[in-house]
């Protein structure tokens, strides 16, 4: 499954890799690095939007895969076999989810049992 971003080499603010541990003293560090800082620090954990893993068909159907019936003349007998289709498709995009969830860098433990 993954895709949770959390390998990303990114500005989340709860994850260890990113742009230095938060120390506005280093040299180097330049105006913009520090505004976007500033800016995380106020960034929620919870995730409202993903993208989807549905695709639509060249028809408007909406599924995971899509599949053609194809038939194959084999020793003089006919088979119908399932070809899955890969070209045309359209991504569904991003969707919003009915209940935020939290994202999986966030470094604080909810519920200890």
């Amino acid at each position: 499954m993954g895709g949770s971003g959390s390998k990303n080499k990114g500005y989340w603010p709860f994850s260890g890799s990113g742009s230095g541990d938060g120390d506005p003293s280093k040299e180097g560090v330049d105006e913009q690095s520090l505004a976007r800082l500033r800016s995380f620090r106020n960034a929620t954990p919870f995730v409202f939007t993903r993208r989807s893993s549905l695709y639509f068909d060249e028809d408007g159907d909406l599924a995971h895969e899509f599949y053609e019936e194809t038939y194959v003349t084999k020793n003089g007998r006919k088979r119908a076999k399932l070809k899955k289709i890969q070209k045309n498709l359209i991504p569904q995009g991003i969707i919003k989810l009915d209940h935020p969830c939290i994202h999986v860098d966030f470094p604080v433990v909810l519920c200890e049992v």
